[in-house]
């Protein structure tokens, strides 16, 4: 009869990963979806966190603004890093804008670039009868149009109201530009409206000419209304 030894049934199993080296787990990145935080730099929100591998901050326009797309956008080392990052941007974007302003003669206001007017354009709530107002001088180019037919085309029924609601756009451009909207005295134009265009010459004594708009306001407009 066949003998069958025991040695070895008691002893410890041998370890099948004897011999391997065992490597220390690097810290994982988020792995789990990261919370978006959500801020705001100068005009701009700001939203951040953990995205494909990295973390990146973008800057979006405000609520409740209906304009869509992102302005800008860093990454980071971390969250921090990457939110500094894109306030550094969107800065040096603003300190580039405000240089390449041009003053105009007539007014003495620092008018800004056709990029400018298309954001402030699509951020700021103008009302239905400015939009038309804006569109009809943007159509009508170094002609202008005199007040009576602004106030036409917006369906005021006096030319007071118009200039008013004029104005009042302007001075909405302005503030979310962060433009001076005072013009030079010497000028003769009204604050806000002179951000908006100026008053083109006129032959008679006494007159008022036609509003024109400032070149780059036309054409954000043509972009934009």
């Amino acid at each position: 009869m066949a003998q069958f030894s025991s040695a070895g049934r008691t002893g410890q199993a041998p370890d099948p990963f004897k011999g391997m080296t065992k490597t220390k787990k690097k810290d994982a990145k988020p792995s789990a979806p990261h919370e978006i935080l959500l801020g705001e730099h100068s005009r701009y929100q700001v939203k951040s966190g953990w995205l494909a591998g990295k973390f990146v901050a973008r800057a979006f326009p405000k609520p409740p603004t209906k304009a869509r797309g992102m302005i800008a956008e860093a990454t980071g080392a971390t969250e921090e890093a990457a939110i500094a990052a894109l306030q550094d941007i969107l800065d040096a974007r603003e300190d580039r804008r405000t240089g390449e302003r041009r003053e105009d003669p007539r007014t003495g206001i620092a008018v800004p670039g056709t990029e400018e007017y298309v954001e402030a354009i699509r951020q700021v709530a103008l009302s239905r009868p400015q939009h038309a107002m804006l569109a009809a001088l943007s159509l009508a180019g170094e002609d202008g149009l005199t007040d009576g037919r602004m106030a036409r085309v917006a369906g005021y029924k006096s030319q007071a109201s118009a200039n008013r609601s004029f104005l009042a756009a302007g001075l909405l451009i302005a503030e979310y530009l962060s433009v001076k909207a005072d013009p030079d005295q010497r000028s003769g134009a009204s604050e806000g409206a002179a951000l908006l265009g100026f008053k083109g010459e006129t032959e008679t004594d006494g007159g008022t000419g036609n509003w024109i708009l400032h070149e780059e306001l036309r054409e954000a407009i043509r972009m934009t209304l």
